[in-house]
């Protein structure tokens, strides 16, 4: 079933093809809103139906069929989630790396809104419908502490929070090589790489992008950081820390060594959200958690220690 909605032709579309113009107006691509036109489902109150290479005029109200938005599903993985807290407004997960944050159409594996559900937690109905209570996402790959609102009242003050940067954020990861120096700060603007949608890259046009970092432990071939995340960009430290040479230890899409991972064994990237600490939205309580590491992060650095490297 398709919605109809009306829009204004603005000035600057004047002239432009139907389907071209369409896609700019309703963030469709250009493929779906030709396919509409072909349909019939694009209409203006001046010509009537019109077809995908007619040329639009600035000032007419276009009738289109938009089509329903497809909607996703939540994955459980069958699974108990770790919970390393919880009470009757939040509750803060040990997300392991195979899980998504929430369900997305790029992604059939399981998610932690899914897992929740399975395990009888009620989340709040706030937010987009296919991430409703996520307050902040960790990348799949990415293991370690996440918080997901139960309470409408802990997903709106959450939110505020990790948008007003309260919330500290400490990562550890293992990288290729020693950072020099040994412990900085890296502020590199990050925005969607030019070549591929799905990966991030630093941008002189990004959105501001802060990582804090100092050496935990250093070793043949790696190095174990803590990370401090001042902003929360998409992919952040796997960006930052490839950008400075140093990328991830497994992370191959960010330029690490594949011969490592095989011998590590280690199908993700190493880095895990290791302690999460934030004012209780309802109570204003300190709360802070830590997550151990996953025996897969576990194994592949003491390998490291032992010189698998070389």
């Amino acid at each position: 079933m398709s919605e109809i909605r009306s829009y204004l032709v603005p000035e600057g579309l004047a002239g432009q093809r139907v389907d071209a113009g369409v896609a700019l107006m309703t963030g469709l691509s250009r493929t779906v809103c030709a396919r509409i036109a072909d349909e019939g489902g694009i209409s203006s109150d001046s010509a009537g139906v019109l077809k995908r290479s007619e040329r639009l005029q600035a000032g007419d109200i276009l009738n289109i069929a938009l089509p329903e938005p497809e909607r996703i599903t939540p994955h459980s993985s069958g699974t108990v989630l770790p919970i390393l807290y919880e009470d009757e407004d939040i509750v803060i997960v040990d997300k392991p790396w195979t899980h998504a944050a929430h369900p997305s159409l790029n992604f059939e594996g399981p998610d932690v809104i899914g897992t929740l559900a399975d395990m009888g937690v009620s989340l709040t109905g706030l937010g987009p419908q296919e991430r409703t209570g996520i307050v902040h996402r960790l990348d799949v790959g990415t293991s370690g502490c996440m918080v997901v609102a139960k309470s409408d009242l802990a997903y709106s003050v959450l939110k505020q929070a990790f948008r007003d940067r309260e919330v500290t954020k400490v990562y550890h990861a293992l990288v290729q090589g020693h950072p020099d120096p040994l412990a900085g700060t890296i502020d590199a603007p990050i925005g969607r790489a030019q070549t591929k949608k799905w990966k991030m890259a630093v941008r002189e046009d990004g959105r501001q992008a802060i990582t804090h970092y100092e050496t935990l432990e250093a070793m043949a071939g790696g190095t174990l950081l803590e990370v401090h995340l001042e902003t929360g960009r998409t992919h952040q430290i796997r960006v930052h820390m490839a950008a400075i040479g140093h990328p991830c230890v497994g992370d191959q899409i960010y330029g690490a060594d594949p011969t490592l991972s095989a011998k590590l064994q280690l199908e993700h990237q190493w880095l895990h959200a290791y302690r999460l600490a934030f004012a209780h939205p309802r109570t204003g309580e300190h709360i802070e958690v830590e997550a151990p590491y996953p025996p897969d992060l576990t194994e592949s650095l003491e390998q490291l220690r032992d010189g698998v490297f070389r």
